[in-house]
């Protein structure tokens, strides 16, 4: 029973495109032809002015042949256009691609418009040579003057499809870090971690001040963090760090010592772009889903380091490991597209069983500096812990 309609959706699906197009060349049929009547007007009323008094049709007979000729051509010109862009870095294969492409449809009007009887402007009297290299040289100027107009025009629609795509994935990235910090703050400040956190603090404020002051810094900037700047897309490996750090910290009051963490970082990342919230993602997943579940707990350890042109971030963790039927949650879902939507195909996130037991996840982006970025308020930033020279730091 449902074979007729999927039937029918696929016949319906087929035809949008052909209307689509048929609208697009009514379009320019139509534009062509005013074109054509413009002209031939204009070559009527000078003609009639110096006394001619021509056919009506004898004058508009040519620039219509001309136009609706060129009407049939523009589809395979716009295609050209938008196939070979004028732009770099293939700028000089592509002005070769239209020069030829240029000759040949030029050829080709004249070769239709002396099959439909189209009139060349002067014939000399028993004129023996060939009457298509005639009109080809005749019409050479003129087709210039049709094609290249037509390429401008497909670039500029090519520009603003351009931005506005852009414009599109902007949005959904702004989207992505919106809802990453909606789930940063529902991950962190659930009822439970928040009263951990607070109980603590009351337990040290009487046998270490400067512990609780600093635990209090930890959870403040935690909840700073969850309500930035939304649009932010980047921020550099030192600030991600130290975010991270807050909330290991943090964690490990929790777990005591059930939870070790471990820092291999390369001092010359740290002023590297790295979007936000994605190294928080993977180290609250091995958190929660990694060393949680464990009474003996285990280790975290985090990796940061330059290989060539990229730089590769892993979080480490010989907990539970991957679970039969595992599948990614939303943090590590949203860290994905976020990857993919800034850098395309440029990165990678891979999460795979890591030797021994538990997991490794792995995030490879393109190396640049990023700008300066907010200064951290955690208490003892990652950075002033680092070793000036060489990258490991346990806590």
């Amino acid at each position: 029973m449902r074979r007729p309609a999927t039937s029918a959706k696929l016949t319906l699906r087929a035809k949008l495109p052909m209307k689509a197009f048929a609208k697009r060349f009514a379009l320019v049929f139509a534009l062509w032809t005013i074109a054509a009547i413009c002209g031939g007007l204009a070559d009527y009323l000078f003609a009639d002015l110096l006394g001619r008094h021509p056919a009506f049709w004898a004058v508009f007979r040519r620039p219509l042949t001309e136009q609706w000729i060129w009407a049939a051509l523009t589809p395979l010109v716009l295609f050209v256009a938008h196939r070979f862009p004028l732009a770099r870095p293939a700028l000089a294969r592509a002005i070769a691609v239209h020069v030829a492409a240029f000759l040949l449809l030029s050829l080709l009007h004249c070769v239709l418009a002396g099959a439909v009887g189209g009139p060349l402007l002067a014939v000399p009297a028993h004129y023996p040579g060939s009457l298509l290299k005639l009109r080809f040289l005749e019409e050479i100027y003129g087709d210039i003057w049709m094609y290249w107009p037509l390429v401008c025009i497909q670039a500029l629609i090519d520009s603003h499809a351009r931005t506005g795509e852009r414009e599109k994935r902007a949005a959904e990235l702004e989207t992505l870090l919106a809802t990453s910090h909606l789930a940063l703050l529902r991950a962190q400040i659930q009822p439970h971690f928040l009263f951990n956190t607070l109980h603590a603090v009351s337990a040290l404020v009487r046998i270490d001040a400067g512990a609780a002051e600093n635990m209090i810094a930890d959870l403040g900037e935690i909840l700073r963090a969850s309500f930035a700047d939304s649009s932010l897309q980047e921020t550099t490996v030192q600030r991600e760090l130290d975010l991270v750090a807050c909330y290991l910290r943090i964690q490990q009051r929790r777990f005591s010592d059930r939870l070790r963490v471990n820092y291999r970082i390369a001092p010359e990342v740290l002023p590297a772009a790295l979007p936000s919230l994605v190294l928080q993602s993977l180290v609250e997943n091995a958190v929660i889903h990694g060393i949680a579940p464990l009474a003996r707990g285990g280790t975290i350890e985090i990796r940061a380091g330059r290989r060539g042109a990229r730089l590769e971030l892993q979080v480490v963790d010989d907990g539970a490991g991957m679970q039969p039927g595992h599948r990614s949650g939303m943090g590590l879902a949203n860290a994905r597209r976020r990857l993919r939507e800034l850098y395309g195909a440029e990165q990678s996130l891979e999460v795979q069983a890591a030797r021994g037991g538990g997991v490794t996840a792995t995030v490879s982006i393109p190396f640049h500096d990023a700008p300066g970025g907010a200064q951290s308020e955690c208490a003892a930033p990652l950075s002033e812990q680092l070793p000036r020279y060489g990258g490991n730091l346990g806590i």
